[in-house]
């Protein structure tokens, strides 16, 4: 079936950003608005016309540059900071009274959003040296500060360090999802690689080694050779370790950027393709293939419409579990495979009548590299939503139980 990437963007700062663009707009009309009905109070209101004329041009024209991190430059930090210095200075020089009376200063609540664009940009540490210059700003405005300079000074302090930690948190939190989704995303794969291998390369290779030791003479010593690269092999696949990889970021405001598969389109439900046609698949055609002397099937007389690659991944799954029976119940052991098909789940079991499986042996062929259990029938089970229980009884035989719930697409790619 087709498939498409599709590009999943993650970032928490950027809903910070236009929250700070928001911000500045409104706390500048503040501003305005506060020397409107306060304009007789001002010795010399033309200073602070200049300067909130100013302030207005200044915060329209630089909206662009708080709508992400890479539009923030250090230079335009500067520069704003620097308008919001020299606006808390001038305070004095418009209204002479302003110290005494302890009012507001021309940008008044203004002054935060350029303490805040240093705290989104660059954390606690930035966020602390804009602070403090605003706050050495307020004092010496006010000549003799009051207990609620203090207050108001320790505020924006506290609240930008605060602001730039958590910024500072959040950015370390996606970096570390990022990482577990990719490492996630390379396990999958690479267990998709090793159902593969065992259920081709490694099956085959043991067949080498066996027939080439009952041959003897030169076909013993291949045989030899083809078990030195199954062991080999299966070390590989049981501890491969996953690759390193750097996580892509978006330059333009340090975006975690994940690629994902979707499918081109749904499946439709209730219709039974053909093979190739992107319609749900019938299982039944597909674990026909197994019956045999020694294999009875049991299924519905409907069919059993499944999603291409969940009915794909599903007989696959069956034919490693007969592939288990020929390997340790012997080339007489007989087999059963029974398909229920209910509305919320499709069951296949599959029954032999061996010797059963001793206990603790899954568990020590995993650790020799031996998956088939592991990957080629829970692993693909796992992968497409799907659950593989295995009862076995020694001298009574092994079952395998797989169920796949109705309508699920799979993790795993097409």
């Amino acid at each position: 079936m087709a498939r498409r990437e599709r590009v999943v963007r993650m970032s928490v700062e950027q809903p910070l950003w236009r929250a700070l663009t928001a911000y500045r707009v409104l706390t500048m009309g503040y501003a305005v608005l506060l020397f409107v009905f306060a304009r007789d109070k001002f010795e010399r209101p033309w200073v602070a016309v200049g300067f909130l004329l100013f302030l207005a041009v200044w915060t329209l024209a630089t909206l662009p540059r708080v709508a992400n991190a890479a539009a923030c430059t250090k230079r335009f930090l500067v520069a704003d900071l620097t308008v919001a210095l020299a606006g808390i200075l001038l305070t004095p020089l418009a209204d002479a009274h302003a110290q005494q009376i302890d009012g507001p200063t021309l940008p008044s609540i203004w002054t935060a959003g350029s303490v805040l664009a240093y705290a989104i940009k660059g954390g606690w540490r930035w966020a602390g040296f804009a602070s403090s210059l605003v706050a050495v700003a307020n004092i010496i405005e006010r000549g003799e500060p009051s207990r609620d300079t203090f207050h108001n000074v320790l505020l924006v302090w506290v609240a930008s360090i605060a602001i730039g930690y958590v910024v500072e948190v959040a950015r370390a939190s996606e970096r570390t999802l990022a990482r577990a989704l990719e490492i996630e995303a390379a396990t999958r794969e690479r267990e998709r690689l090793a159902r593969d291998i065992h259920d081709g390369v490694l099956q085959v290779l043991a067949m080498v080694q066996r027939r080439g030791t009952a041959l003897g003479g030169e076909a013993a010593e291949l045989g030899r050779m083809a078990g030195e690269q199954e062991v080999a092999l299966r070390t590989l696949v049981a501890g491969g370790l996953v690759p390193a990889s750097r996580v892509s970021e978006d330059e333009t405001q340090g975006a975690v950027v994940r690629v994902v598969d979707e499918p081109d389109e749904l499946d439709e439900p209730g219709k039974v393709g053909e093979p190739g046609d992107g319609g749900p698949r019938d299982l039944r055609t597909l674990l026909a293939a197994y019956a045999g002397s020694r294999v009875t099937l049991s299924e519905p007389g409907a069919p059993v419409p499944l999603a291409p690659h969940a009915a794909k991944e599903l007989a696959a799954a069956v034919g490693a579990a007969l592939d288990n029976v020929r390997r340790h119940a012997g080339d007489g052991a007989q087999a059963w495979i029974l398909v229920e098909d209910w509305p919320h789940e499709v069951i296949v079991t599959v029954r032999d009548d061996g010797p059963g499986i001793p206990e603790g042996r899954l568990a020590q062929a995993e650790g020799e590299g031996r998956l088939g259990v592991a990957l080629s029938i829970r692993g693909r089970l796992r992968d497409i939503g799907g659950t593989a229980e295995l009862i076995s009884v020694p001298g009574q035989g092994t079952e395998v139980e797989l169920k796949v719930p109705r309508g699920t697409r799979g993790k795993a790619g097409g």
